[in-house]
């Protein structure tokens, strides 16, 4: 770990990367090589996790490409050098700010979207100038072997690298002196990755999860709300950290609103999901057996089966729940989805403020009130109104928690900057030199208060 670090240092002493046609060549090799890779990507996520063809293009390959070309778009403004407007104080000067890339960047990637939320905090730091080391999840072993093999065997090890490994190579790497870490990944590994970054006070952005919410009041449009919910929820089995952990539905419209999830469930994987082509499995058995033990059968309302030899768990749809069920203690993770019942939005609002702020809500209303007050009460990462999920397509919308989801952020610009270090300087004038700053001070302090106001 000592060499791999040393020597994406020594390349970035190099000052190879500060150029921006340097970073915009190898973000544009990246995209060819994601792209000439793309059958075996979509095959490594089968073999992980049975991930569709098509949620592996959609929410892994397009997404990086659409990143890229954001990038490619805007990197020319983005590291260009800004004028800043200079303080009377200081007259006669000029002032501006660089942005700076950090140096090593260290990006630990996740497993329940294994290539794009692994590479995606990479293109900014790439962006930014940097040069990074990539840790793949063990989790998903297919699809880090092939991301090893993808970056490692066509870029440059001192400017992008591939770590493989467990628990223990992360903490080897975290030992190493950093310039700046990105980990996405759960809330408890987090807080291991903020205590070894803050040993060598490495700065750092922490995207976790939460139990991200959705509200469904009685002017929302019902069909649509189900529709988009259930998608929201059981794409990539409901492993997704923005997925909706569970929905608030006014008391008018549960029956309806449950009646409308089954259907669209169905129409979505047919009556067995287990024998759709559509729908993923579990990571592992771990996270199997976690999932189906919060599985209470007196609440199943649809689903509720399982199978651990595939590790398949049924959409599935629980009704009669409380904030005192276990699997209202945790973040789900899985396609599990809770339906809580409430008359008054007042009243949620007020629960949902006592909780940890999640990096996601959702609300499906059409009252502009509701809505607002919602939006304005409520703190949280980032989410949509009348949709699920659908916000991430956006690269001009920062993504990113707050409290137990995380903090910092990153898409678009957002990324740019979070691997940036806006460097402030002031150019001052020798022509003019006021001795009223230097000591000896006596008289001088008068002459300043008179002065105050015009600075």
């Amino acid at each position: 770990m000592k060499n791999i670090v040393q020597r994406q240092r020594q390349f970035f002493k190099d000052a190879k990367t500060l150029k921006v046609k340097f970073r915009k060549a190898q973000l544009r090799k990246l995209k060819a090589t994601l792209n000439k890779y793309e059958g075996e990507i979509i095959e490594a996520l089968k073999h992980d996790f049975e991930k569709p063809a098509f949620e592996t293009f959609s929410t892994e390959i397009m997404v990086l490409d659409q990143e890229i070309d954001h990038i490619l778009a805007n990197i020319n403004n983005w590291s260009s050098t800004q004028r800043a407007k200079s303080a009377r104080i200081n007259f006669p000067s000029k002032s501006y700010i660089k942005p700076q890339p950090y140096g090593v960047t260290l990006v630990i990637g996740p497993w329940n979207y294994p290539v794009q939320l692994t590479l995606n905090p990479a293109l900014g730091a790439i962006a930014a100038g940097n040069t990074v080391i990539i840790k793949p999840s063990e989790i998903a072993p297919h699809t880090s072997a092939l991301l090893t093999k993808i970056i490692n065997s066509n870029f440059n090890p001192g400017f992008l690298h591939v770590v493989e490994g467990d628990a223990d190579t992360t903490q080897a790497l975290l030992s190493q002196p950093l310039d700046y870490i990105f980990f996405t990944g759960s809330t408890h590994v987090g807080k291991i990755i903020m205590k070894a970054a803050a040993e060598q006070l490495t700065p750092l952005t922490l995207e976790l999860g939460g139990k991200s919410p959705t509200i469904v009041d009685e002017t929302a449009d019902l069909e649509l709300a189900a529709k988009r919910i259930a998608w929201g929820k059981f794409i990539n089995a409901g492993q997704t950290c923005v997925s909706p952990d569970f929905v608030y539905v006014q008391n008018s419209l549960h029956d309806k609103f449950c009646n409308l999830l089954k259907e669209h469930i169905r129409n979505f994987f047919g009556d067995n999901a287990a024998q759709s082509d559509d729908f993923a499995r579990i990571i592992s058995d771990k996270h199997f057996h976690r999932l189906a033990n919060l599985i209470d059968p007196s609440n199943v309302f649809y689903g509720g089966s399982t199978n651990p030899d595939t590790r398949y768990i049924e959409p599935t749809v629980l009704t009669n729940i409380s904030w005192d069920d276990p699997i209202m203690q945790e973040e789900i993770f899985g396609p599990i989805l809770p339906i809580l019942r409430f008359n008054e939005l007042n009243h949620i609002i007020e629960t949902l403020q006592s909780k940890s702020h999640p990096l996601a809500l959702y609300l499906f209303s059409t009252n502009k009130l509701n809505q607002k007050k919602v939006m304005h009460r409520l703190r949280f990462g980032g989410g949509c109104i009348n949709d699920t999920v659908a916000h991430l397509g956006n690269p001009k919308l920062p993504f990113g928690g707050m409290g137990n989801s995380g903090f910092g952020s990153y898409h678009g610009k957002a990324s740019f900057d979070t691997f940036s270090h806006p460097k402030s300087i002031m150019k001052k004038s020798n022509w003019l030199d006021i001795p009223l700053r230097y000591p000896p001070y006596e008289g001088k302090l008068n002459w300043l208060k008179k002065l105050k106001k015009f600075l």
